[in-house]
């Protein structure tokens, strides 16, 4: 996928505001929708790109130099986080959880007031070897609603060279 597609698929996601933001990119990979991301902060915004994926978290290419990147190797699922979070991207990651509403819950307990969980999905209810615990939109409205979101948002969708049914972005917030 181009940079310019992950920009597009998450934008309408990330609240514009002048005020500095805490972001959490859990499962991060290679980088792409952190970088993403970045693109759409303000200023001395700080990105923190988790995945149990050493040598992926190194590979980030970082050309966002107003914006801070930690990089924290580690399987998401068992990190506790602060309640001083804007925002959690999970982009291509939620498929591996097998509990997605307690690690969703897990996550909302940790956001500020006004915080936003970002989800890129595959939408399928199918799972194979790559995508264990498929994640479609119509699961994901189940999912974040038994998590206790009130507000579950379709942004943008993609077809997929991988999925017939194409990906989403969805935001999720109170």
């Amino acid at each position: 996928m181009d940079l310019s597609v992950a920009v597009r698929l998450i934008r309408k996601g990330v609240p514009e505001s002048k005020s500095i933001q805490h972001w959490i990119d859990l499962g991060a990979g290679t980088g792409l929708f952190t970088r993403a991301l970045a693109s759409l902060l303000p200023p001395h915004s700080t990105i923190t790109a988790v995945d149990k994926n050493k040598d992926a978290l190194r590979s980030i290419l970082w050309d966002q130099p107003d914006i801070l990147l930690n990089r924290i190797d580690a399987d998401y699922s068992t990190i506790d986080f602060k309640k001083s979070t804007d925002g959690f991207l999970l982009a291509n990651s939620l498929h591996f959880c097998s509990d997605p509403v307690t690690l969703l819950n897990k996550l909302k307990q940790s956001m500020l007031p006004d915080g936003r969980i970002i989800i890129i999905e595959y939408n399928s209810a199918i799972p194979n070897a790559w995508v264990p615990y498929p994640v479609s939109f119509e699961k994901l409205n189940e999912i974040a609603a038994a998590a206790g979101f009130r507000n579950i948002e379709l942004m943008e969708t993609v077809n997929s060279k991988y999925q017939a049914g194409g990906m989403y972005a969805a935001v999720l917030f109170d």
